[in-house]
C-alpha cells in the first residue's frame, strides 16, 4: 500500500500535519523519551537530477537506479496503474539528457527542468535548516504520551515523480539496489519526497519550505503510526484477524484521514474548504457504495487493488477514503475531544468508525454510513 499526500487541490488548502505550530515544537523539543523518530535523509537523487536539468554531465543510467528514483518511478506506475514504467526512467532521463520531447512524461521530467532554480532553492534550505528535528517534535504531539517508538526511517528526496503525488511511504525490502514493496509489518518504512512538486506551494521561499516541513511531517506520521502498530496489542490482533480488502479501507480511511484532518485544523476552528458541503455528500455516497462492494464475497482481487488504490492516489475529493476519515476524525475531535481522536490510535480502525457512527445516532444531519458498513464495524466491537 502506498500512502501519499495527493492532489493540487490539497496543496492550496492543506499544509500537513500542525503547521502552523512547526516552530514553537522544535523550539519545545520532544516531552517523551521513548518516542525515537529520526530521518535519514539522502539527497543524492534530487542532486544528480538538478544537475541533469542544469545540463551538467550525468550518468543517466546511474541516475535511473539510484534507491530515491527507482521507489519514484515505480510508485508513479503504480498510481497511473501502469506497469515496467521503472525500465522507462532511463531512456526518459536520456530524453532530458538530449533535449528530446518526451511524449507521455510520466515522470514530469521537463515541468521539474523548467523549475530547476526553485527546486535547487528549497533543496539548500533544507539542508541548512534542522530539518529533522523540527519535524519530529511536531509529529509526538498526535501520540499517546506514553506511545513507544524507537525508528529509523530513510528519507528519499528526488525531483521527479507522479503528477498527483508530493510525498509518500512505502514499505520496502532492498534486495542490493532492487526493491520490493511488501504489505503492512514488513520492510522498512521509507519515506520518498518530491521535491518538483513543491514550486506548487506557493511563491515564496519560506512559505513553500514551511509547507514542506508539513508534508514532511505527514508522512513521518504514516511511517511513526506503522511502527507504533507494531508494538500495540490492539493493532497486532487487528492485523492478525482482519485482513480483508474492507477493513483495508478502514485502515487506509482513519490513517489518511487523522492526517488530513490535523492539517484542516490547522488553518483554524471554523475554517472549512468553501466547496467542503457540496462535495461532502458525493465522497460518502462514494465511500458507501465501494465499501459495499468490498464487503461482497464477489468482488474479484483486481478489482479490490483499484478500489483500494483509488481511495488514496485519486487527487483531493477522489481520494474517497482519506476525505472520509478527514470528515470522521473532524467530528470525533470537535464533539469528543481530541483525546478521543488519539485514542483511536491507540486501537484500531474500528474504534474510529464506531465513535463515527455513535455520532450519527445522536445528530441526523452528519452524513451516514451505509447499513452494511455499519455492521461490519459494530460487529467488530
Amino acid at each position: 500500500m502506498v500512502e501519499a499526500n495527493c492532489g493540487s487541490r490539497y496543496r492550496k488548502f492543506s499544509r500537513l500535519l500542525i503547521v502552523l505550530i512547526l516552530a514553537g515544537s522544535a523550539a519545545r523539543g520532544q516531552t517523551n523519551s521513548d518516542f525515537n523518530v529520526n530521518l535519514l535523509l539522502d539527497y543524492s537523487s534530487a542532486e544528480q537530477s538538478i544537475a541533469l536539468y542544469n545540463d551538467q554531465p550525468v550518468n543517466t543510467e546511474a541516475l535511473a537506479a539510484l534507491k530515491g528514483n527507482r521507489i519514484a518511478a515505480s510508485t508513479a506506475g503504480l498510481i497511473a496503474d501502469r506497469r515496467s514504467v521503472s525500465s522507462l526512467l532511463t531512456a526518459y532521463l536520456d530524453s532530458v539528457k538530449y533535449h528530446e520531447i518526451i511524449t507521455d512524461d510520466i515522470f514530469h521530467l521537463e515541468e521539474a527542468r523548467k523549475n530547476v532554480d526553485r527546486i535547487r532553492e528549497i533543496l539548500d534550505k533544507m539542508k541548512k535548516e534542522n530539518f529533522n528535528r523540527r519535524v519530529v517534535a511536531t509529529v509526538e504531539q498526535i501520540f499517546p504520551a506514553d506511545a513507544r517508538i524507537s525508528i529509523n526511517i530513510p528519507v528519499y528526496v528526488v525531483a521527479l515523480g507522479h503528477e498527483n503525488v508530493d510525498a509518500f511511504v512505502r514499505r520496502i525490502i532492498w534486495h542490493g539496489d532492487v526493491p520490493e514493496f511488501v504489505g503492512e509489518g514488513m520492510g522498512e518504512l521509507t519515506i520518498v519526497v518530491n521535491l518538483a512538486k513543491t514550486v506548487d506551494y506557493a511563491p515564496g521561499l519560506e512559505e513553500r519550505f514551511i509547507s514542506l516541513l508539513g508534508v514532511v511531517a505527514h508522512e513521518t506520521f504514516h511511517a511513526a503510526f506503522g511502527a507504533y502498530k507494531q508494538g500495540v496489542e490492539s493493532w497486532k490482533d487487528f492485523y492478525k484477524k482482519h485482513g480483508s480488502p474492507f477493513d483495508a479501507l478502514l485502515d487506509i480511511s482513519q490513517n489518511e484521514g487523522i492526517a488530513y484532518y490535523l492539517s484542516l485544523d490547522q488553518q483554524g476552528r471554523g475554517y472549512l474548504p468553501r466547496d467542503w458541503y457540496s462535495h461532502t455528500q458525493e465522497v460518502f455516497q462514494t465511500f458507501n457504495a465501494n465499501a459495499s462492494e468490498l464487503l461482497s464475497s464477489h468482488v474479484s482481487p483486481s478489482r479490490a487493488q483499484t478500489l483500494l488504490r483509488t481511495a488514496n492516489l485519486s487527487g483531493y475529493w477522489g481520494s474517497y477514503g482519506a476525505m472520509v476519515g478527514m470528515y470522521i476524525a473532524r467530528e470525533i475531535d470537535r464533539r469528543l475531544g481530541r483525546q478521543s481522536l488519539i485514542e483511536t490510535i491507540s486501537k484500531d480502525p474500528f474504534d474510529f468508525f464506531q465513535k463515527y457512527i455513535h455520532l450519527t445516532e445522536q445528530d441526523s444531519n452528519l452524513p451516514k454510513l451505509s447499513r452494511a458498513i455499519v455492521s461490519a464495524a459494530i460487529e467488530n466491537n
